[in-house]
């Protein structure tokens, strides 16, 4: 499979004049003994960073969820087979950024990351009941298992009957939830003439909007041109959002220059070497084994 597969090519949206304005860059604040000064500035960081507000604070899994949805109908496209594995990536990257799992050492013989074990490194309970309900299972495998196997066994996606039991179930609704508990969604009835569907509109355009931005900024006004120094939990959402085939969703808003430029980019981090990226000093194993996984 070619890892820029997937990338398809939105519908052609006019420019408008003054797109290309704005760097995006980061005002450094100068001390100041004004304490108005200072929460003023508090405030504007509170409106800008999502991540600032419990109520908005989003996992991996709700992040690319919410990319996947149609805003109005609350539901992701019929057509979409690859959220589901995507999404079980998700689970193991956060439980990879939380401390609770490891890749284990390559060992003498420098085993490739696709061969090397998912292994525990803390069975804390992160609070998240999906999280938990994956580390407990990972717990309870002996010997280890790959990280590929993990996501075969989380999606239920095994012939292995044994593995079965491992399998997540309604993921996505109860992602869903989630994110209703969080305001970000709503919940309603809609009828497909032979049966009823429980939907998920959007509630909250403010969260969506940040998110979009966040992914867009990433690659554009923020591009650093180097995968170790970008954010761990930005790159993930990248590579995973492609995964799942909502990559676009996030794109699609942008003009055509920068739409191409950011394709652009994405498609430079689908062709890195995982295997390279993974060995460099402060690399998170985890993410390049995720990734690699998703390119087999």
């Amino acid at each position: 499979m070619n890892r820029s597969d997937g990338l398809v090519r939105r519908a052609v949206k006019p420019r408008e004049n003054g797109a290309e304005g704005g760097g995006g860059g980061l005002n450094a604040n100068t001390p100041d003994d004004n304490q108005d000064t200072l929460d003023s500035n508090k405030d504007q960081e509170d409106n800008i960073d999502d991540g600032d507000s419990k109520e908005t604070r989003l996992t991996l899994m709700e992040e690319v969820l919410l990319l996947g949805l149609k805003d109005k109908e609350g539901y992701t496209s019929f057509w979409n087979d690859c959220i589901s594995s995507g999404l079980r990536g998700c689970i193991l990257i956060e439980l990879g950024l939380r401390g609770r799992v490891m890749i284990e050492k390559s060992g003498m013989r420098r085993r490739g990351l696709c061969t090397r074990k998912l292994i525990l490194k803390s069975d804390q309970q992160t609070g998240d009941v999906l999280l938990d309900e994956a580390l407990k299972h990972i717990k309870e495998t002996d010997p280890p298992e790959t990280v590929q196997s993990w996501i075969e066994y989380l999606s239920g996606e095994t012939w292995n009957p044994l593995k079965l039991r491992y399998q997540l179930k309604n993921v996505r609704e109860r992602l869903a939830k989630n994110l209703v508990e969080k305001g970000v969604l709503t919940t309603e009835k809609q009828n497909f003439l032979l049966f009823d569907m429980t939907t998920h509109p959007l509630n909250n355009n403010v969260v969506k909007c940040r998110l979009v931005k966040k992914i867009q900024d990433s690659v554009l006004s923020k591009w650093v041109n180097d995968p170790q120094r970008m954010d761990k939990r930005m790159l993930a959402l990248i590579f995973l959002a492609h995964a799942s085939d909502v990559i676009e969703n996030a794109f699609a808003p942008l003009n055509d220059d920068d739409y191409e430029v950011a394709m652009k980019r994405v498609r430079e981090l689908l062709d890195l070497d995982f295997e390279t990226e993974a060995a460099k000093p402060n690399a998170n194993e985890i993410l390049w084994a995720v990734f690699m996984a998703f390119t087999k």
